[in-house]
This record gives C-alpha cells, structure tokens and sequence, in this order.
C-alpha cells in the first residue's frame, strides 16, 4: 500500500517519513490507512450499473472535429477526444487545447498539478499565448501592440476548444494581459526581424511563462483570500506536455512526467507506439546526470534522494514550484511577510533540507520533432495517471484497435482460457454491444481500460465499478487524476504533403 501511494504522490511532505500508516501529502489531508476496512463492505456492496458507470465516465468527455472548408479539411488534424476523470478533491489535472488563429498550427496540452491545482490551472490557460506570441511575424506582433495602445479591438490570436465543467481563471486576467503583453513588447524591441522557429518559440514560452509566475509572485496583489493568488500559484507547481502540430510537422515539449505517444499503425496491421517524450524523473539517467551536473560534488548524495529532489519533488521540471528554485533569503523574506496567503499550506513554512545552491527545478522543456507521416495516425497525451496504469503500447494498441473496429471482432484462438474465462469474455463482447456506452471518444475508452482491464485486456464490469465507486478518502490511494487527449490525423493531407501537393 505505501510503495504504491509513494509511487504515484508527486509532492511529499517530509513528515510523510515519520508514519508508515498515514498518507500525507502537501495537497490532501493525512488518510489512515486503517479505515479501509470500514469502506470496503460499504463501497462494494452493489456494483455500478453499465448506465451510471457510463455518467461517471462521460462526465468530462469532449470531442472536436475540425472544421472543413470548401469540403475539404485542409488541416492535418481530423480532429480530437479529450476526457478528465478526478481523483484528487478538487482535481489537480488540467488540459487544453486551441488553434492557432494569426499564426499557424493547433495547441494541445496536458498539466499535472501537484502541491495544489492553482499552478496547472494558471499555466493550462496562459501557455498557449505565450506559444501564440512567440510564433507571431514582427509585423503582426506590431499591429496587436497598436490596437492595444490605441484602444481598438483586437483579433484573437487563439480559438479554444472548451469543455463546459474545464474550470476558468476570471480573477487574474489584468495581470495575466499585462504580462503577456510586456512579453510581446520586449519581442518587438529585440526581433531582428526573422520569423522565430516552432522550438525556440515553445521553449522561450515555456521558460517566460514561469519567469513571469515568479515575478509575479514577488508583488502585492490580487484578493488575498483567492486560489489563484500569483503566490499560490507560485508556490504550487505543475507538469506540462504540449504538442504543436502544423501540417506535418510535430513538436512536442514535455516538462516533467506527462506522456506523448505516437500511434504507428504498420503494413502488416500492427500497431507500434514511438515515444514522443522523456520522463523528467529518478527513472531517467540522463535526467539524474542533468540535475547532478548543475550542483556541487558536495550535494550528490543530497540533491536526489529516495528518487525525489531533495528527497520531496518527484518530477525534475515544473512550472512553479518556487520552493524548488528561489534563494533561501527571498523565500523567508516573501514567506515570512505575506503568511496570510499561504495559510493552510505548511511545507511553506521552512526551506527543504540540504537546500545550499538554488535553483534545483528548472522549467526549460525538452523538445521532440516528428515529421509526419501517412502511417501515424493519432498522437496521446496524458498525464502520469494513465501511465501508472497502462504500457505506451497497450495504450496504442487499445486507440488502435478501437479505431479500426477490430476489438470486439477478433478470433479467440491463440490465447489460453479456461471455460469459465471464455463465457466471461463472450458475455462482456454481447454486453460491450448492448452496453449504451459512447464508443466513439478514444480517451473516454483509453480510461476505461486503465481502470477496469484484466490480464486479458477484456474490460470487467466488476473490476471497473470498484474503482469508480471508491469513495473519495481512498481513491486517491488506488490512482492519480488521468487526463488523456488523443489527436487524429489526416492521412490524406498528410500524405498530400509528400506528393508535392498544396492546399
């Protein structure tokens, strides 16, 4: 039970270490273990109906076509599914997606909050024109900055694509125009007047969007009683993995342990996941050479330990998360000053141990190019809750099966059932049809495979039902939040790209 909670908590609380019996983390109340015996009767007492699991799943599902024109898409992008299931209260997870409008291309993102959702929910909503400005000619960041300063409307640089219950940010829009437009005026002041490319423009976003996070966080403003205070959105922190898809062209840039897949489908029918992304974690060596590399010989056993920074930060890139990266002075100056804003947040209240030479988090992205090709059919992303539950390629194979419609179709033979096990399998294809289940949102399918697949990759009923009945006090301990967005792609137009053609 505690190498799983260790496992999937993000932000450890160092009095974490002193009970073995209780789970605390830096956003979630202590949860003894014990009472697991006092829910387990009660929560799984009657299972979830087909109907009520399909609300629980549905719940967050969203879908996007995009649109043709002249009835033909000219984009690469056929369009999207995107699903949210919680597991924290309130949900940590963020996700974003959006088109480009004065630039070109489309925006999608996954952001994993920890620590809190202030940060995730700051970055899923400034991200995307922090990117869009990079992206934008000198003339046009010009024209924007005249009609801000003459007071004339201004073209929107981005249309987004929403679910109604994704949460929006109203308090601190002022300050988050003002920083984004101090960005495109400092763009103006230094652009030689070259077009900047697709991945100097998302890591120059990346790495401003949390510059600005921590200036702002320096100044006195903003109700100090909000969530979205710029000091607790500082304070938390968030993972991000954004892919930008232009035509054939593929950039990913991934800050922490968020996933991008790619899904590769072969001559033979196959299905191969190419990963599109490193984790920035313990588990990667040359992620643990970085980190080592930018500190004292001294502070090698210190940095890493128990495979998190300084022992309490599982990912090794955030957005935010200043307690990782602010000097020791600033901290206890700000900190000591402003503690009406961060009550209730008590790891605020003294430096990590062994924190000598700062910064230890950094937010610079790691980008990864693809040119597309006609065999690669969709893109995943998704937070490490999926991951946790599920390997890159099962997760290919599911999305590429469900797509091809050979799930509930294929022969039996070849595999090693009991009896039992093949009535089993039967009764779940005759009632997979019969189900009412939306069939056509890819997420919504992949979470339903990471919650309730047995070893034969066959979704059980039972299985399913008890991991979305728990009750809130222990869901957490079972899983993370999971958050999955699923880009498809145009083969023709992809293909279109290779034959020379335009549109």
């Amino acid at each position: 039970m505690c190498r799983l909670l260790n496992r999937s908590t993000k932000h450890i609380h160092q009095r974490c270490a002193a009970s073995v019996l209780t789970w605390a983390c830096s956003h979630c109340a202590p949860v003894s273990v014990t009472p697991y015996r006092q829910y387990r009767s009660k929560a799984h007492s009657s299972q979830l109906t087909l109907a009520q699991m399909n609300r629980i799943l549905k719940a967050n599902e969203y879908s996007y076509k995009v649109h043709e024109y002249d009835g033909r898409n000219i984009s690469s992008v056929l369009g999207f599914d995107s699903n949210l299931l919680a597991s924290n209260v309130p949900v940590e997870d963020r996700r974003s997606a959006a088109t480009c409008l004065q630039s070109r291309g489309m925006l999608f993102g996954v952001f994993d909050g920890h620590a809190g959702y202030a940060c995730a929910q700051a970055v899923s909503e400034r991200l995307f024109y922090f990117i869009a400005v990079s992206l934008l000619p000198l003339k046009t960041l010009i024209d924007i900055e005249e009609a801000v300063e003459n007071k004339r409307p201004v073209f929107p640089i981005l249309q987004w694509h929403k679910h109604p219950n994704d949460d929006v940010n109203t308090v601190a829009g002022k300050l988050y125009f003002s920083s984004l437009r101090t960005y495109w005026q400092e763009l103006i002041e230094l652009s030689g007047g070259d077009q900047t490319d697709t991945e100097t423009a998302l890591a120059n976003a990346f790495k401003r969007l949390d510059n600005d996070i921590s200036l702002e966080a320096q100044l006195e403003h903003g109700d100090p009683f909000s969530q979205y205070t710029p000091l607790r959105v500082a304070v938390s922190g968030s993972t991000a993995c954004v892919a930008h898809v232009d035509a054939v062209d593929l950039h990913v840039a991934n800050l922490g342990d968020s996933r991008a897949v790619l899904g590769v489908h072969n001559h033979d029918g196959t299905w191969t996941a190419q990963t599109m992304s490193n984790d920035h974690s313990a588990q990667n060596p040359e992620e643990v050479r970085r980190v080592l590399s930018q500190h004292p010989k001294s502070e090698e056993k210190t940095v890493i330990r128990h495979d998190r920074l300084l022992g309490l930060l599982m990912p090794f890139r955030a957005f935010g998360d200043i307690k990782f990266k602010w000097s020791s002075g600033l901290q206890n100056s700000v900190f000591e000053t402003r503690a009406e804003l961060l009550s209730g947040i008590e790891y605020t209240k003294s430096l990590p141990t062994n924190y000598h030479t700062p910064p230890y988090l950094t937010a610079e992205p790691e980008i990864t190019y693809h040119r597309l090709r006609p065999q690669d059919k969709f893109l995943v992303l998704a937070t490490d809750g999926l991951w946790e539950q599920m390997h890159r390629q099962t997760v290919v194979r599911v999305v590429g099966e469900h797509l091809t419609g050979i799930r509930l179709h294929q022969p039996l033979s070849g595999l090693s059932f009991t009896l039992g096990q093949m009535h089993s399998l039967l009764a779940e294809r005759k009632a997979w049809v019969s189900s009412g289940f939306d069939h056509h949102n890819t997420a919504t399918q992949l979470i339903r495979h990471a919650l309730g697949s047995d070893k034969f990759g066959t979704v059980e009923h039972s299985r399913l039902s008890k991991m979305l009945s728990l009750p809130q006090e222990l869901a957490r301990m079972y899983r993370d939040d999971i958050t999955v967005t699923v880009v498809h792609f145009n083969p023709q137009i992809v293909q279109a790209h290779y034959k020379g053609d335009s549109f």
